[in-house]
């Protein structure tokens, strides 16, 4: 239905996306509606497109699907609008003056003839001017809004779109609209292709099949692909335009000519019934990608082939006389592996010590004085790697000095803080996607050695690429994969039956060796969603970590986060508390940073120095407790697990979660004293051996697995099929020739 009516107040805003609660004057009532919003002030005059709905808190409140700002009409209502703070240079009293002059007429001055306000008594022609420019720029929002909704976009992405277009909006897009495509902004692509084909865009231009080309290879990346078959490519854009191949192909052509993507023809050896046949594939990239491979490979081998100026002679001995204890044959060689080269990858699972590794090269440069430098991907992850080793180490970001960077554009040529070390070793490098590679490689002065460390069967990055598995495959760096199982680990079940996962082979009805295992695993067969919540409940403590494969569902990281808060933080009188959308933060409750936000402020307390840190940043992945509600000051401030104490607006809490349950994912590069882990009715694409594998490795001191037999063995066996292309292992190749 449709209603209309005046803003007399804004309730709530997120100025990220705009949406808004706010109240309206409808039939001289008060009542509240909800919805996006964006540029919506008090005392504007909105038609507004939506249904009543019955909130079970808030009562009664119209839900927003569309909407129209209307100019006011009579003259109290205009020197309402016109003096309610939004515009540059009106305030109340000139409000009042203006409209007494002009009347009804007052908002057509204001369009066009600024040279009447100067007449009134204290505006200057000047700040005429000033006033009806800031009024028409304002209004020109509205204009966007409302072109947008033509064509399906909805208001939700108004604000977005116009931040990064500004003004001139309308007119950019009517020349092209792909321009949205290329700028990022989340619009069903369809959406965009329906307004270029309405105003008049043919159907094979050039403009059209490129924007649909990026289209097709930006859904490729969000599954992990750096790169598509040509084939496919093809195959996929005549679906998605309803053009010809051929009119694909020219456009291939046009993109490759204007560098807007790369094109890379390789060999590809089949062998069918004895027979080799070698075909060349062609592959496609967005330049980017195609640019961080090469920047990766190219720095790879000027690193490797780098005079190895820390190499220490008498290697036996110092091994000898830093060792905390005897290494194993296969440590000593990767011992020795790190001393002969440049450039080195260590990889094993947990228990096969790898953090042993780790302290030796430490203390054996250390020895030579020479500067090691410990890092990884996460916070949790460099956090874990202090707590090992004994000493400080930085995640990525810190390390680099990385400053606001695009997320959704990044850039492989980012100039980052040189690094100040002669060994930098990086853990969970499983983790590390193809532009964080980058920007480490980036950092590093050539002769400078590079250890990598890390589980490549592990789940891979969330970023694109396959870093870790491609640099192994390459064969161009060394590499030496820990299997042995220590005996220390060896009485751990966590560790014993997550490499049995790793290995393909059940854990289920195997009992303990013998009376030395310990007892730290808990396998619980159950389906039932009553029983598994109440089993979750009876064990869960302050120092569990539930983790699960997925958000959704009944057992998924939503629903998990609202029972373990309503039983562990319930409400209460005392308890301050903020509702944001679907979820309630309480102070108390468990969140995790779900972006990166590299402008948000921070402080902490140096317990060395006893003096407060401040700067900003925190990332995604971050976990802490929140530690008080400003309703005054409209603010939540969380105390992260390193320290850092950082207050959010309410407006920004869209950026936080829950963290009671989170997914595998999100768990990856951290470990945790308790875990829990159920698995019941997760989408089958999940269920694979790395989700499982990873999931069971972040438990330290006791893992509770509750799932059933067939849904276990069906993980183990189903080896992830969904391989990511990539070029990285290519590049190498091709490089290291040369």
């Amino acid at each position: 239905m449709e209603i209309s009516g005046e803003v007399t107040s804004i309730i709530y805003r997120n100025e990220t996306n705009g949406y808004t609660v706010a109240e309206i004057d409808y039939k001289k009532v008060p009542l509240t509606i909800v919805g996006f919003l964006p540029f919506v002030n008090k005392r504007d005059s909105l038609k507004l497109v939506g249904n009543f709905v019955t909130h079970q808190d808030y009562g009664e409140q119209f839900k927003v699907t569309t909407f129209e700002k209307q100019m006011p009409q009579t003259s109290d209502a205009i020197e309402r609008y016109i003096g309610n703070g939004i515009i540059k240079g009106i305030g109340k009293a000139t409000a009042k003056k203006i409209v007494k002059k002009f009347g009804e007429d007052t908002i057509n001055i204001l369009k066009s003839s600024p040279e009447k306000l100067s007449l009134i008594k204290g505006i200057t022609y000047e700040k005429a001017e000033s006033i009806c420019e800031d009024f028409n720029e304002k209004w020109n929002l509205w204009e966007i809004v409302g072109f947008l909704q033509n064509f399906g976009i909805g208001v939700e992405s108004a604000q977005t779109i116009y931040k990064k277009l500004g003004a001139n909006t309308i007119d950019e897009i009517k020349k092209n609209p792909y321009i949205l495509e290329d700028i990022g902004v989340k619009v069903d692509f369809s959406q965009i292709d329906k307004m270029a084909l309405s105003i008049g865009f043919e159907k094979n231009s050039l403009k059209r099949i490129g924007s649909g080309i990026i289209h097709a290879l930006k859904l490729a990346s969000y599954n992990g692909h750096s790169c598509v078959l040509q084939a496919n490519l093809i195959n996929f854009v005549t679906g998605l335009l309803g053009v010809s191949q051929e009119d694909v192909q020219n456009g291939i052509k046009d993109l490759a000519s204007k560098e807007k993507i790369n094109i890379e023809n390789r060999e590809n050896v089949i062998t069918q019934e004895g027979k080799t046949e070698i075909q060349i594939q062609t592959w496609i990239f967005l330049n980017i990608f195609y640019k961080a491979e090469l920047n990766i490979a190219r720095k790879i081998k000027s690193l490797q082939e780098a005079n190895n100026i820390k190499k220490i002679k008498n290697i036996d001995n110092i091994i000898k006389e830093v060792s905390d204890i005897t290494p194993s044959d296969k440590q000593k060689q990767a011992l020795k592996m790190c001393n002969d080269n440049n450039v080195v990858i260590i990889t094993g699972g947990p228990g096969t010590g790898k953090t042993t590794i780790i302290k030796t090269i430490i203390n054996m440069y250390k020895r030579i004085g020479k500067k090691t430098v410990l890092c990884a991907p996460t916070g949790r992850a460099a956090k874990r790697m202090t707590e090992a080793t004994g000493e400080d180490a930085k995640t990525l970001h810190r390390l680099l000095e990385i400053g606001k960077i695009n997320d959704d554009n990044p850039n492989p040529d980012l100039n980052v803080s040189p690094i100040d070390a002669d060994i930098v070793i990086i853990d969970e490098m499983s983790m590390v996607d193809l532009f964080l590679m980058s920007y480490l490689l980036n950092g590093l002065f050539k002769g400078t050695k590079l250890v990598m460390v890390g589980d490549v069967d592990q789940l891979e990055s969330v970023g694109p690429g396959c870093v870790l598995k491609d640099l192994i495959e390459s064969n161009v760096v060394p590499s030496i994969a820990l299997n042995k199982i220590f005996r220390q680990a060896a009485k751990s079940q966590i560790i014993v039956n997550a490499h049995k996962v790793n290995q393909g082979e059940s854990f289920i009805g195997e009992e303990a060796v013998d009376d030395d295992t310990l007892d730290d695993f808990i396998y619980l067969p159950e389906t039932n969603y009553e029983r598994t919540t109440e089993i979750i409940t009876n064990a869960y403590n302050t120092n569990t970590q539930i983790i699960t494969p997925t958000k959704r569902g009944e057992l998924g990281t939503k629903e998990l986060n609202k029972l373990i808060q309503e039983k562990f933080n319930p409400s209460a009188d005392y308890k301050k508390e903020k509702k944001f959308g679907d979820a309630i933060f309480r102070v108390n409750d468990k969140v995790m940073q779900t972006q990166n936000n590299y402008d948000i402020e921070w402080t902490k307390l140096n317990l060395d120095t006893g003096k407060t840190e401040h700067s900003t940043g925190i990332f995604n992945g971050e976990m802490g407790t929140i530690i008080d509600i400003d309703e005054y000051e409209d603010l939540i401030v969380i105390k992260f697990e390193d320290g850092k104490i950082a207050r959010y607006k309410f407006t920004e809490l869209d950026q936080i979660v829950h963290s009671y349950a989170i997914t595998v994912h999100k768990s990856q590069g951290s470990e945790f004293d308790y875990v829990i882990m159920p698995i019941i009715n997760v989408p089958r694409m999940l269920l694979t051996r790395n989700v499982l594998y990873t999931g069971m490795t972040r438990a330290r001191k006791k893992l509770m697995l509750i799932s059933n037999e067939t849904t276990i063995e069906y993980m183990i066996g189903n080896v992830n099929s969904k391989k990511r292309n990539s070029g990285l292992k290519f590049k190498l190749q091709e490089i290291f020739k040369d």
